[in-house]
């Protein structure tokens, strides 16, 4: 059986990740934007990242233009954006397409896992993706879920 485990991802210079070194780990994937009315839940993802690291929480993020381009085209714009303005420290990886037949095969499998409200297409950016310590998707949060929200699910995979 397949689980995000299985997957490669780009990191921002151009390399490729093995998924595989989080395994055992709970996550969250999620695709951001530095130039979106959500871009303030980098904060709660941040806060998330911080209370749980210590066990063994990883939050991944995705940049994605797809929705009203509301990504920078250069990817350092983007992490420096993310670590100035919200601290982040959570691994950012390569600027991706999240929909569509450029979509990362990585999002391709967790829309397949779990399809959001009538469609597997992902709306908007924000759109996150609970990850259980073995790789298996257990939900899927619309882009208007605040990250604090997650918290009671976080907890039964912690």
């Amino acid at each position: 059986m397949t689980t995000v485990y299985d997957f490669s991802v780009k990191m921002p210079n151009g390399s490729l990740k093995s998924l595989k070194d989080y395994e055992g780990k709970p996550l969250i994937v999620v695709n951001t934007a530095s130039k979106c009315g959500f871009t303030p839940q980098f904060k709660g993802l941040q806060e998330l990242y911080e209370k749980y690291k210590e066990q063994g929480l990883e939050i991944l993020g995705f940049p994605c233009g797809q929705f009203n381009n509301q990504e920078y085209e250069n990817i350092e714009q983007t992490t420096e954006f993310c670590q100035l303005n919200y601290g982040v420290t959570f691994p950012m990886f390569a600027k991706i397409d999240v929909n569509g037949k450029e979509a990362d095969p990585l999002f391709q499998f967790l829309k397949e896992q779990k399809k959001g409200m009538l469609t597997k297409v992902i709306k908007w950016n924000f759109t996150k993706f609970l990850i259980d310590r073995e790789g298996n998707v257990v939900e899927r949060y619309a882009p208007t879920v605040d990250p604090s929200k997650i918290e009671n699910d976080l907890l039964k995979v912690l």
